[in-house]
């Protein structure tokens, strides 16, 4: 009875021990994950009414612009046919992992994914087919070098990005809480990249990317595709300085694409031979924005060569022919200018105008057959302005939001050998979209 007494004390004693270990590292393994680990996200509800038919992507929550008049014999315009959504496809979740240190570095990364229709920009309604697939918008490592002193004994800090993540022109964004956040005006562009951050003193900082293409493509001969840079070897180059001061923030930075638009093509005795293809394009951008308690003020205007990459309009054509069967490039150039202004913390009012602008290409067309614009444009669209103004009211991690989107495009029924729009038949064609936003943050 004795040896059994003592065996079970032992038995007790063990298990108590392990249970304790085992609570200590429970214990641990929580307060890793509140030091390092941020999870974060939201379940979003979009409700949205059109007055008339519209270039939309995923499910049509993605707005752009109207379409242009349809008329049948009847003089009836098809494409005034008012249509009513709901969906949740654009929730959100993510994680934020940050204060790992090796010595003076700091580490940290970030993953985030939502839902998405799998829908291109131009679907309609009928192609949805009931789905919501899950897909990634940022996955990024991070490294940062804090305190690090200069000859003049200016500090400064180095910080690297490795990984998909906001292309540098669209990162600023407007006042909005529409799903295109400003698109077609402002650029959208999430893509893999390689970014430095080097900030001098507490005013400046200077920003250098090298960026690849992933969803958001350049077009060309194949339609849009990732091809055109895989063979072009060299990133799309991005430079950028940023001024801070007073609440003011200044940055202008511009971005160059170099892409090889064909690998094969034919002589002139018709023998398919490798061809020496490549259109070059810089897109400079300035941003400006103002802070002041409650109020604050955002504007950018972008000049675009062949932007459509970055969700901007625009495109490239053929512009000559060589006798080795390479062909020469012309991008179009496209003026994009947006401004918002944000007032409120609980209710929040918010106004956002944007202007789009053809300017055709920088050299003539040799043939408008082979002439590659975004899907999410049309070469017939001479100008496009929007005016959106919006509410909120912030309760706890509940947001509500409503907004109202008046988009007009001036259409023509053709354009001359440099893509601009000339036609006796100039029209304005306008859609009134009313959204509401039902937002749970966690």
């Amino acid at each position: 009875m004795k040896k059994v007494f003592v065996i079970s004390l032992l038995l007790l004693s063990s298990l108590s021990l392990f249970a304790g270990k085992k609570s200590e590292r429970g214990e641990a393994v929580k307060d890793h994950l509140e030091n390092h680990y941020k999870f974060y996200g939201f379940i979003r509800n979009y409700f949205a009414f059109d007055a008339r038919e519209s270039k939309a992507g995923t499910a049509d929550l993605f707005y752009y612009i109207p379409k242009d008049n349809e008329f049948n014999e009847y003089g009836d315009d098809l494409n005034a046919i008012p249509s009513f959504r709901f969906l949740s496809l654009t929730s959100r979740l993510g994680v934020d992992v940050s204060g790992y240190r090796i010595n003076n570095a700091e580490f940290g990364a970030k993953i985030e994914t939502d839902f998405y229709a799998g829908l291109s920009a131009t679907s309609t309604s009928t192609s949805i087919n009931g789905t919501a697939q899950l897909r990634l918008r940022q996955a990024y490592l991070t490294a940062k070098w804090n305190n690090l002193e200069s000859k003049d004994g200016v500090r400064a800090s180095v910080a690297l990005k490795i990984g998909q993540a906001w292309h540098p022109v669209a990162a600023d964004q407007p006042h909005v809480f529409s799903l295109e956040t400003g698109a077609p005006f402002n650029a959208f562009s999430r893509t893999p990249q390689f970014t430095m951050d080097a900030q001098f003193g507490d005013h400046f900082v200077l920003t250098a990317s090298a960026i690849w293409q992933m969803q958001y493509r350049s077009t060309g001969p194949s339609g849009s595709s990732a091809e055109y840079m895989k063979y072009g070897i060299c990133p799309e180059m991005y430079l950028g300085f940023s001024f801070m001061a007073g609440g003011f923030l200044t940055r202008v930075g511009a971005t160059m694409l170099s892409i090889k638009p064909r690998r094969l093509g034919e002589d002139s005795t018709g023998e398919t031979v490798r061809v020496s293809d490549r259109i070059t394009t810089v897109t400079p951008y300035l941003f400006l924005q103002y802070k002041a308690k409650k109020f604050e003020f955002k504007a950018k205007t972008i000049y675009s060569q062949a932007g459509e990459h970055i969700g901007l309009y625009g495109g490239y054509g053929v512009s000559g022919n060589l006798e080795d069967g390479s062909w020469e490039y012309t991008p179009t150039q496209t003026s994009s200018t947006w401004a918002s202004v944000s007032y409120g913390k609980k209710w929040q009012f918010t106004l956002m105008g944007g202007y789009v602008k053809n300017l055709g290409t920088i050299d003539p067309l040799q043939d408008k057959s082979q002439y590659w614009y975004n899907s999410n444009g049309d070469k017939n669209v001479n100008q496009v302005w929007r005016v959106l103004p919006a509410v909120c009211y912030n309760l706890g991690k509940f947001t509500f939001g409503l907004e109202l989107n008046v988009t007009s495009a001036q259409y023509g029924d053709g354009f001359n050998d440099y893509g601009i729009v000339e036609s006796d038949d100039l029209h304005w064609v306008t859609n009134h979209r009313v959204q509401a936003m039902i937002r749970f943050n966690f």
